[in-house]
């Protein structure tokens, strides 16, 4: 399980994050919602290690990583699929994939068949170059790169975004089978409401670096939801 505890993160004199507590558990999906500039891609920064917190703890297993480095946290089984899905454009489909062995032991590197059930284009495309792949199978290739890791945590910051619908679906099928085994905490940042109410176990509206609403799914108060991502 991942417990966030009171955590604040400052870019130099500006605070981005004010006091964030949350959890995430395996077979359960986090949904991170709130409008752009809230501070939801900080909070997957200060999870992931890119930016260190000033304040608070984040414990991942029962052991504090706050001070962890990313890499250190990827080989403890923590992924991040970040906005913009940062693929490598000039290497190959299978080339990107690969790229997912860095934290794993050598006898662990090989890509996962789920991976090509999952998203079946990729292996239809091992060969092509990252850069000439749509966005969308820029997505899933990211997403691709992240299941090759093996992950127990899977950081996704906004997947839908600037995608087309049926890849959106595919997405969304994606996610939901990985929760389904039970054993992927998943952290899902996301603006499209339906998408993450399809999905989502646990709910958190930011607002200027805030948590401002917080439910599980039986609890929902959607007109409650709605009007926190309106402020």
């Amino acid at each position: 399980m991942l417990q966030v505890n009171a955590i604040d993160l400052h870019y130099g004199a500006a605070q981005a994050l004010r006091g964030i507590s949350m959890q995430a558990e395996p077979g359960k999906v986090t949904c991170v919602l709130g409008r752009n500039g809230v501070g939801k891609t900080s909070l997957l920064d200060a999870l992931m290690g890119q930016h260190a917190v000033s304040k608070g703890n984040i414990v991942w297993e029962g052991d504090d990583i706050t001070a962890l480095r990313p890499a250190d946290r990827a080989r403890r089984g923590i992924a991040y699929v970040p906005q913009g899905r940062e693929i490598f454009p000039l290497l190959t489909v299978e080339e990107n994939l690969e790229t997912g062995f860095a934290p794993l032991k050598r006898a662990e590197r090989e890509i996962p068949a789920d991976v090509y059930t999952l998203f079946p284009v990729l292996k239809s495309m091992l060969r092509r170059r990252g850069g000439d792949l749509s966005g969308g199978q820029q997505q899933q290739l990211a997403i691709g790169r992240a299941l090759v890791m093996r992950p127990r945590l899977l950081l996704l910051d906004e997947p839908t975004e600037g995608i087309q619908p049926s890849i959106i679906k595919d997405i969304g099928r994606a996610i939901s089978y990985l929760r389904g085994l039970g054993q992927i905490a998943i952290v899902l940042v996301e603006q499209y409401l339906d998408f993450a109410q399809e999905l989502g176990d646990h709910f958190l509206v930011m607002d200027r670096g805030s948590v401002v609403y917080a439910s599980d799914r039986a609890k929902l108060d959607e007109a409650a939801l709605k009007r926190a991502m309106a402020i």
